[in-house]
């Protein structure tokens, strides 16, 4: 019975063609594994949790750690008859900022297959338009072991991946225009997604814009907000407008805040590892916000973003790159 409950749910999830690749339609929301101080138990249990609710999409990256426990829930999945295959799920995985140098890509994806105990990943992303001495990752990173970001190199050697096979389709992650325009002039396979925040607080207007003008499909991270990293709050979470249409709507403002998200047109990772609010992020398909709602949301004051600075120790000095490139904010 698990089984046919769960593909009865993951079929009521939408499903996006991505532009380039050759990936199976990519569903419109997924299951994010950001969750680097937590036990691989806690994200193997979540996947199994997630895949028998009818989560299809799963975003991973070798800076999370999460690679190995989700590949152990996928192949559990597949053992308990959850579903039948691997083909089955959509993963996402991530080149980190210390393994953008031209020769280290195909390495670390196969070093991410090899975590994954797949064949192929569905997604690859270039994770922050940064480079780093190569290394384990470290965060905060040392200014002095920034590198210029070869974006032409790095991004043939992504090529490589979908021409290997081992990434049916490649793309990007926290990019700019200004880091798109850096690209895309010698991109022989244009970036399917990049993959950047997008919540009500946050409406990524422009580049959103930019993005579907040259084919390349927005996936939004932290659709809630985030991590409150800073100990300001969560604006998304903490929304009295938010607030407002939920208690009209009967939903919670997590469900307003993926709805609307949705409704632009882009598809969503968010990260819970709480049963009930998996299932909760699932129910935002079946309804719909009003105009007045989307208005209200429309006006709600955008916050600023800061760009990559914040990955490095505020001591030291960038000696190999100007602090343009690592301090980039939103455009």
């Amino acid at each position: 019975m698990a089984s046919t409950r769960s593909t009865a749910a993951a079929a009521a999830v939408p499903e996006v063609a991505l532009p380039s690749g050759n990936a199976r339609p990519m569903p419109a929301i997924g299951l994010g594994t950001a969750a680097i101080f937590l036990p691989h138990e806690a994200t193997r249990d979540a996947v199994l949790a997630a895949i028998e609710l009818g989560f299809r999409h799963f975003d991973t990256a070798y800076l999370y750690r999460t690679e190995k426990p989700l590949g152990e829930a996928v192949a559990e999945a597949v053992r308990r008859g959850l579903i039948g295959s691997r083909e089955e799920v959509f993963v996402t995985s991530k080149l980190w900022c210390t393994q953008c140098h031209p020769d280290l890509v195909v390495p670390s994806l196969r070093e991410t297959l090899q975590n994954l105990q797949m064949e192929y990943v569905d997604l690859y992303l270039i994770h922050q338009p940064i480079c780093q001495k190569p290394g384990p990752p470290v965060f905060p990173a040392k200014r002095e072991d920034a590198r210029p970001f070869d974006f032409k190199g790095v991004w043939r050697a992504m090529e490589e991946c979908q021409r290997l096979g081992l990434a049916r389709a490649i793309g990007v992650s926290n990019f700019t225009a200004k880091h798109l325009d850096r690209t895309l002039p010698f991109a022989t396979i244009t970036p399917a997604v990049n993959q950047v925040e997008v919540n009500p607080v946050c409406h990524q207007e422009k580049l959103r814009r930019y993005c579907a003008e040259r084919g390349i499909h927005v996936v939004a991270f932290s659709p809630l907000g985030g991590q409150d990293w800073t100990g300001k709050g969560n604006a998304v979470l903490e929304s009295e407008v938010l607030a407002e249409i939920a208690k009209a709507r009967g939903k919670s403002v997590a469900q307003v805040s993926l709805r609307w998200v949705y409704e632009q047109g882009v598809s969503l990772v968010v990260k819970t590892y709480n049963k009930e609010r998996l299932k909760q992020n699932l129910e935002i398909f079946d309804w719909e916000l009003t105009d007045e709602d989307r208005l209200k949301i429309s006006q709600i004051p955008q916050k600023k973003l800061e760009g990559g600075a914040f990955m490095f120790a505020p001591e030291g000095e960038f000696t190999s790159v100007d602090i343009s490139e690592i301090n980039f904010a939103d455009e």
